[in-house]
């Protein structure tokens, strides 16, 4: 069992913090999650809807690690806060040429991946001694630094998954810079162009599928090795709850975690979860929150594994 998890389900015990949050769980099936939410409020929440650890600022990607320790995407810099606190234990500097840091993810091979957006859009393997292990430069559509990328992932086979945004696009990348797929996500069965289907996440499930959260499109869509559509969501079955769709996860359960990212209201849902038929099954409201990320960690005590996110 993953350490973090094991660790997680103490957290009361662990973190001091433990304060209320204004936030609340709602399921009619009773499911209560632990997770790492990341955005403008960044934070670690109980399954009792409390606030166990936060964030000194703004994060765009994250997750806790098999030690405890949380990994983020913050301020153009991926930090590792030791577990229950703010103390650095390693960091990675956006470099002063590009414009912004996104993506933030720890591998396998102990690497940290991250990916830097602007004049030298590249994504990075970064070791624990702060090296640039792997470079690979990226083709983004727009000089736009902020619109050129979104949270790329590693793959088992050692390539690469990056959503490119403007470009309408998920590609896969080897580590030499090659680009060898292309998941268009402007499909006509999807509303073309016009829809702005900007993809944010690239999730490889176990079936080799591939699930995309498409922010402006307010939707989320599975699509199959071959970039056909195998599975959607969108307000026509969740009503009302895709609002820029950022970050998320596919649960072991086959269910779906999705941040609607654009949902600033303060009574309104902020991350919820979906099964395979479409059906709401879990909801989180927290006025404080913008959910541009999330990293669930514990489902009703039991910790979340394998994470597909």
């Amino acid at each position: 069992m993953n350490r973090a998890l094991i660790l997680l389900l103490s957290l009361p015990a662990l973190f001091p913090l433990n304060l209320q949050a204004e936030g609340r769980q709602v399921s009619k099936d009773g499911i209560r999650h632990s997770f790492l939410v990341a955005g403008k409020f960044t934070a670690l929440i109980s399954e009792e809807s409390k606030v166990i650890w936060q964030a000194p600022g703004y994060a765009r990607d994250g997750m806790v690690l098999e030690n405890g320790n949380v990994l983020l995407s913050i301020s153009n810099e991926a930090r590792e806060y030791r577990k229950g606190t703010t103390e650095l234990v390693w960091s990675y500097k956006l470099d002063p040429r590009n414009k912004e840091l996104g993506t933030v993810n720890r591998l396998k091979n102990g690497n940290t991946l991250v990916v830097e957006r602007g004049p030298l859009p590249r994504l990075l393997e970064v070791n624990d001694a702060g090296k640039i292990t792997v470079e690979v430069p990226l083709k983004p559509e727009t000089d736009n630094g902020h619109m050129q990328t979104r949270m790329a992932r590693k793959l088992p086979g050692g390539n690469y998954l990056v959503p490119h945004l403007l470009g309408f696009k998920v590609k896969e990348y080897t580590p030499a810079g090659e680009v060898v797929r292309e998941i268009k996500t402007d499909l006509e069965e999807l509303g073309g162009r016009k829809a702005r289907n900007w993809p944010f996440t690239a999730i490889l499930l176990p079936n080799k599928n591939i699930l995309v959260n498409l922010t402006n499109g307010d939707k989320t869509v599975e699509f199959d090795p071959a970039g056909k559509v195998a599975w959607r969501c969108d307000n026509s079955h969740a009503t009302g709850l895709f609002h820029d769709p950022c970050g998320g996860q596919r649960l072991p359960n086959g269910n779906t975690i999705i941040c609607s990212y654009g949902q600033r209201a303060a009574d309104k849902v902020k991350i919820f979860e979906v099964t395979a038929g479409k059906k709401v099954v879990w909801e989180y409201i927290d006025p404080k929150v913008s959910a541009h990320e999330v990293h669930i960690l514990t489902t009703n005590g039991k910790p979340v594994t394998p994470i597909m996110r």
